[in-house]
């Protein structure tokens, strides 16, 4: 799971997250109806967390929420007991 969240904070992580959020946008506004809208707004999240620098998997995973915080816990990992 650290691989994922590695990625999601890194540059191509943040762009991948913009595109995914742009093609949900797109899918929502050809489905159209309620369903369109539905999905236009889900896409909307990953399209913000990319553009904005945050990651809503850091805080599940007890990571944080910002996208420079989670690249620098990811760098520098607290110690962990042996």
């Amino acid at each position: 799971m650290d691989a994922l969240i590695s990625f999601l904070a890194s540059r191509n992580g943040r762009i991948a997250r913009g595109i995914a959020g742009i093609a949900l946008i797109v899918i929502g506004l050809l489905i159209g109806d309620t369903a369109g809208w539905i999905v236009l707004i889900i896409g909307v999240i990953p399209l913000a967390a990319g553009l904005f620098d945050f990651c809503l998997l850091g805080p599940l995973l007890g990571k944080p929420l910002s996208g420079a915080d989670l690249r620098a816990s990811l760098r520098h990992p607290p110690n962990k007991p042996r």
